[in-house]
């Protein structure tokens, strides 16, 4: 019989035997490990499922997705991070600073003093180097735990299509054993053989979609935005991804981050001056697409940039939030 075809009773023979054998659960859903979000998408981010992660310029969607990527890799399962703007040394930087602060009780650890050591050129070990940094010799022993399963593949736009992703993800496969998380940073970046724009998008997206149902394990894409969402006081949306309608359309579950501060109503500000500089720390993330439960949710996480991270605990937004901010200060 062929392969892609399966009748709905060997469906429910395949469903039953991995409820009696305990895998059901565990098997299907990858936690993203953002607290709150997870219960809004079905337990977390499930087998086949395509799930983008937009927001303007700046915003950390590319902190966002490796914090993902750690949770994951942390309890065992592997992942592959498809980079198409850092390298593995970059990508490691920001793992051993998002450890360090989140052991940090002092609250000293910052990402450019991580990265003055691996630049320094004094002749010590990393570990040693560590000694300087506060909570870095056990953030060290924290990496070091799951750095064999966090797989880093450094993509490029002229190379890596969604065959070579396809390749990378079969090879880690055959290492780990089992299939893989998929981030990939970002969507707009594989390759494609179209030179449209609108073209590129819907190869790259339905490409995707069909991978993590072909893989059963999810993909999280990171999409970028159009221009004009991407100016100071807008809040960016699903509708201002970049490329094509097919971009939402096939997803199943669309993430949108924005600055509190931006799309928060005037009121907030205008009436308690201090919520100015604090809503600035805060990233708001609406759950604008949701096939896996409710949708238009929004969560609001503090950002740790310094630090390389967000605090993983997330409410959800009390005030109110408008589209556009009118006025500037």
């Amino acid at each position: 019989m062929d392969h892609q075809l399966m009748t709905v009773g060997a469906s429910l023979a395949r469903s039953d035997e991995r409820m009696l054998t305990g895998r059901n659960a565990a098997g299907r859903v990858w936690k993203t490990g953002f607290g709150g979000l997870d219960p809004l998408i079905g337990g977390g981010m499930r087998a086949g499922s395509l799930l983008l992660l937009a927001g303007p310029q700046g915003l950390g969607k590319s902190t966002f997705a490796l914090q993902v990527a750690r949770n994951n890799a942390a309890t065992g399962r592997p992942v592959i991070y498809f980079s198409y703007e850092h390298d593995a040394e970059d990508i490691t930087q920001k793992l051993l600073a998002m450890e360090a602060g989140e052991l940090d009780e002092s609250d000293q650890v910052r990402v450019n003093s991580i990265r003055s050591i691996f630049d320094d050129l004094w002749v010590s070990s990393l570990e040693r180097r560590l000694d300087s940094v506060p909570s870095g010799t056990e953030a060290l022993e924290r990496l070091t735990h799951y750095s064999e399963m966090l797989f880093v593949h450094r993509s490029t736009g002229t190379r890596t299509d969604l065959a070579a992703i396809q390749a990378a993800i079969t090879a880690v496969r055959e290492v780990a054993g089992t299939t893989p998380l998929v981030v990939v940073d970002y969507l707009q970046k594989v390759k494609s053989s179209h030179a449209d724009a609108e073209a590129r998008s819907t190869e790259i997206v339905e490409g995707l979609k069909d991978l993590a149902i072909d893989i059963a394990a999810p993909v999280l894409a990171i999409a970028a935005a159009e221009k004009d969402a991407l100016r100071s006081g807008k809040r960016m949306r699903a509708s201002d991804l970049r490329g094509s309608s097919a971009l939402a359309y096939e997803a199943d579950v669309v993430l949108v981050l924005n600055n509190k501060f931006d799309i928060v109503a005037r009121h907030h500000l205008t009436y308690d001056l201090s919520n100015a500089e604090r809503f600035k720390d805060y990233a708001v993330l609406t759950v604008e697409k949701n096939r896996f439960g409710r949708d238009g949710v929004v969560l609001q996480f503090r950002t740790r940039f310094d630090q390389g991270r967000y605090e993983p605990e997330g409410a959800e937004v009390k005030e109110q939030l408008i589209d556009e901010r009118v006025f500037r200060d």
